[in-house]
């Protein structure tokens, strides 16, 4: 298999995401979060948080249209028929809640060949409107 180790380092434009108070309402229900202050408006602010708090995982939420690019990006090359999804890590910084604007940006970290297969690593990384860091991310999707 052709990999091509010079799309590592590239990064891509950031990405941003307005975080709406019943997106954060019907994540948290999905997956079955059902504290107070994920639904509530009162009772999240009643906790210190300015609106609904997004549950961590609401991460795959922000930062995936900004994945999409690199993902697609025909420099890294990946082949979708083949593709596996390897894994992801987050870790999580300042909390997101309804009313943020997220900015996402995406890293290609990694490309290489073990095994057999190709391993393509990208890092997200996300910021809210005051510059801060929120999550950053580490996605793993492997090639057969």
């Amino acid at each position: 298999m052709a990999l091509n180790p010079d799309a590592v380092g590239k990064t891509y434009p950031s990405v941003a995401y307005a975080v709406g108070r019943e997106k954060v309402r019907e994540f948290a229900s999905a997956v079955g979060e059902e504290g107070r202050v994920h639904h509530d408006p009162d009772a999240a602010r009643e906790a210190g948080y300015a609106d609904v708090l997004a549950p961590p995982m609401f991460a795959v939420v922000y930062s995936s249209r900004a994945l999409a690019s690199a993902l697609f990006d025909p420099d890294v090359g990946i082949d979708f028929a083949r593709m596996l999804h390897g894994g992801q890590q987050f870790v999580w910084a300042s909390p997101v809640v309804a009313g943020d604007e997220i900015a996402t940006e995406v890293e290609v970290k990694e490309i290489a060949e073990r095994g057999g297969l190709a391993f393509f690593v990208f890092e997200s990384r996300s910021t809210n409107q005051d510059g801060e860091t929120v999550c950053t991310g580490t996605w793993t999707n492997i090639v057969r």
